[in-house]
């Protein structure tokens, strides 16, 4: 079963990433949240604390003109909950041996989310 106030928790995230909210986002998070993205198996960025994951977020934020994060499941594994999250972004400016600018990046992944205190403490992507 999947605890309601926790997954109100990952919606308000989620909402808050959608509008470009930064503040919004690290209101959901514990002082001492952990964030990772893994693309393709591999581990691409790692935060520890809310003050370096803000710095990450403001930074991906800006490379985005639009953003949309939809969450197709929640489903619960042990005290972890994971989302199944369909993205649909669109390029703000050329990205160095990356999309150029107005390129639209679609794709499905997962989310790992962890609580302490009523805030997640972790956040797991993985593409």
């Amino acid at each position: 079963m999947i605890d309601r106030d926790r997954q109100a928790l990952i919606e308000a995230y989620i909402d808050a990433y959608n509008r470009f909210d930064i503040d919004g986002m690290l209101a959901t998070l514990s002082d001492d949240v952990r964030f990772e993205h893994h693309s393709g198996g591999e581990l691409g960025v790692a935060t520890d604390g809310k003050g370096d994951f803000e710095k990450l977020a403001r930074v991906g934020a800006a490379m985005f003109a639009a953003r949309r994060q939809s969450i197709v499941a929640v489903e619960a594994v042990g005290d972890t909950l994971v989302a199944t999250i369909d993205f649909h972004g669109e390029v703000a400016e050329d990205i160095p041996e990356g999309p150029r600018a107005g390129t639209v990046i679609e794709m499905r992944g997962r989310s790992e989310f962890d609580f302490s205190g009523g805030r997640i403490c972790r956040v797991v992507d993985k593409a």
